[in-house]
């Protein structure tokens, strides 16, 4: 019996654009021939989907929705931004999206495994390539999920190329309905779409961006020559202009730079009398 690889599995996925379970078992009932797994497959109805294979798949849409507490942001591709922009294709995109807010999936793997209304997501994306008529892949997607009194709000950027969601927590209901807030909440988004910031703040940068950053600065400022503990200040003062610059709620809000994205939001929470923070927020472009 064969070995079955992880590059087998995905080189066999690229070229049928079939789930990694699908191709895993089919390489495995195949003993590793990647030919035999392709008809496998094929027999299994994935026939259209492997003529399509191999078909690079660079276009597509980002699609982000909110159901009650929950929101989806998900990267959805094709062959042809002419596709991409069709009704259908879009239609399609929600579906794979509305998946992911039912089952909350671990990975694309898992969404593509699991079912939604009646179907299982694998089948519905086979049966999309059908019906589109190009090779179609579901790329990427993140969730979010917020307890308590708060709210998501969804933004698409660029017609599909940039799709944004953001969470916030306040302690009234009322202030999900504020027009205030929606106005707050969508400039908030069109922020994240725009800057691409790292982390919602500095606590939340990940180690190794963090580390890795210090490391260049260290490198930096030894090579000024200056004292060991001048060179400590220099580099952490570069670490701070990193935090700002990239961090959400230290950002200078693009709308008015004489203030922060945190204090844009207190301000605005004060007008309407409540508490609002940014929680979290996922952000997904095409390509990522």
């Amino acid at each position: 019996m064969a070995q079955i690889t992880a590059a087998m599995v995905k080189e066999l996925r690229e070229m049928t654009g079939a789930g990694m379970m699908e191709c895993k078992k089919a390489l495995t009932e195949a003993d590793g021939n990647l030919d035999a797994a392709v008809d496998i497959l094929r027999t299994r109805g994935l026939a259209a989907a492997a003529k399509k294979a191999g078909r690079a798949t660079n276009e597509g849409r980002v699609v982000a929705l909110v159901e009650g507490k929950a929101g989806a942001v998900c990267q959805v591709n094709c062959e042809t931004d002419f596709v991409a922009l069709t009704d259908k294709f879009q239609t399609y995109a929600e579906g794979f999206t509305k998946a992911v807010l039912a089952n909350d999936p671990a990975d694309v793997e898992a969404l593509l495994a699991s079912e939604y209304e009646g179907a299982k997501v694998q089948d519905e994306l086979t049966e999309a390539i059908h019906v589109i008529g190009e090779n179609m892949q579901i790329s990427s997607f993140k969730r979010l999920a917020i307890e308590g009194t708060g709210a998501l709000v969804p933004y698409i950027h660029m017609n599909g190329k940039i799709g944004v969601l953001v969470a916030f927590r306040f302690a009234n209901d009322a202030t999900a309905d504020d027009e205030r807030f929606l106005t707050m909440g969508k400039d908030v988004a069109m922020q994240i779409a725009a800057t691409n910031p790292v982390s919602l703040d500095e606590s939340s940068v990940p180690a190794d961006v963090r580390n890795h950053e210090m490391e260049i600065y260290k490198a930096q400022a030894a090579e000024s020559g200056k004292p060991e503990s001048i060179q400590e200040k220099i580099a952490s003062g570069r670490m701070q202009k990193f935090y700002k610059e990239n961090c959400l709620v230290d950002q200078d809000f693009v709308k008015d730079s004489d203030k922060s994205v945190a204090q844009y939001v207190a301000g605005v929470a004060k007008e309407i009398g409540d508490t609002i923070e940014v929680a979290d927020f996922a952000r997904i472009a095409l390509g990522d």
